[in-house]
């Protein structure tokens, strides 16, 4: 696909690329299309490493594995039991990995490298869907799908962690008990706006981190169904469309307050997509495959599937 920016966009972008985890230089990584990941594994998140890496995290039972774009290698990073690992990012500033723990309440924070845990912190002990995770220089923020929260766990320039806050959202929302509610989360570059899915809506929201003041994004009109993980790139949002199979770019105005849909884009390889992260020019998304029911058969097929921007 190519494209035209302007050049404020150009300085989005720019911008952007400061703070996204492991970002290489703005070309395609050449490597395979299709991945395929261990048969089981059930991935739901995936988010950029350094160089041509990404990690995908299972929520079977909480392994992490690192892939390489550029060859298609799979390694198993984090080994451990009994736990869900769904959405996930990489600090390049505390050189961690940071993961939504899932009905658990808990975020984890490993060594990316090694796969040693360097923490475990619990956002609440109610009942909840730690789902994503998007990082500022101050912490990580985490969503809730079940609750109307957002989890802020400051973490200091030497990896240590803090208190986790429960910080309750206000502000023109429409949350459904019962239901999926906030799922993907991203952070503008300054960490000065996070942006929120509302799954349960087919909404983007913006939050102000400070006051956790919530207004909805004007897409004059058009929904997103389906939305699910999301990956903010310059003045792009990339919206990944679960069960619609395909994934949204959204070009944002300057203050984000409002968007437009700019183009879909769908992929004979995609089957169930969750969630998405960049290097460069590629992009990648793990294949969820929920259609296939829960638990899905132990002997399932899942893949991380790559494109261009």
């Amino acid at each position: 696909m190519r494209r035209t920016l302007t050049r404020s966009m150009l300085t989005m972008v720019a911008a952007g690329a400061l703070v996204l985890a492991g970002t290489a230089a703005a070309q395609a990584v050449q490597g395979p299309e299709v991945i395929p990941l261990p048969d089981g594994f059930q991935p739901e998140g995936i988010a950029s490493g350094a160089g041509t890496t990404v990690y995908a995290g299972s929520l079977a039972d909480g392994d992490i594995v690192r892939a390489d774009l550029g060859t298609g290698a799979v390694e198993k990073v984090v080994d451990v039991d009994g736990r869900v690992a769904v959405g996930l990012k990489v600090s390049q500033r505390t050189n961690q990995l940071v993961v939504a723990g899932g009905p658990s309440g808990i975020g984890y924070f490993y060594d990316p490298d090694t796969g040693a845990e360097n923490g475990a912190v619990e956002l609440t002990t109610g009942p909840s869907f730690i789902n994503d995770v998007a990082l500022t220089r101050e912490g990580a923020w985490f969503t809730d799908s079940f609750q109307p929260h957002l989890y802020f766990v400051p973490v200091a320039a030497d990896g240590s962690l803090g208190t986790a806050q429960t910080l309750d959202l206000t502000g023109k929302f429409t949350f459904v008990p019962g239901a999926f509610n906030f799922n993907g989360i991203a952070a503008s570059p300054d960490g000065s706006r996070l942006v929120v899915v509302n799954s349960s809506q087919g909404e983007l929201l913006l939050v102000d981190p400070g006051t956790v003041e919530v207004e909805v994004i004007d897409l004059g009109g058009a929904p997103v169904p389906n939305a699910d993980g999301i990956l903010l790139d310059g003045p792009r949002l990339w919206v990944v469309q679960n069960f619609s199979n395909q994934v949204a770019e959204i070009r944002l105005a300057p203050d984000y307050s409002s968007g437009t849909v700019a183009s879909t884009i769908t992929n004979e390889n995609f089957r169930i997509p969750t969630t998405v992260a960049r290097q460069g020019n590629t992009l990648a998304v793990v294949n969820a495959r929920f259609d296939l029911g829960m638990p899905p058969p132990p002997n399932a097929e899942y893949e991380i599937v790559t494109f261009q921007r």
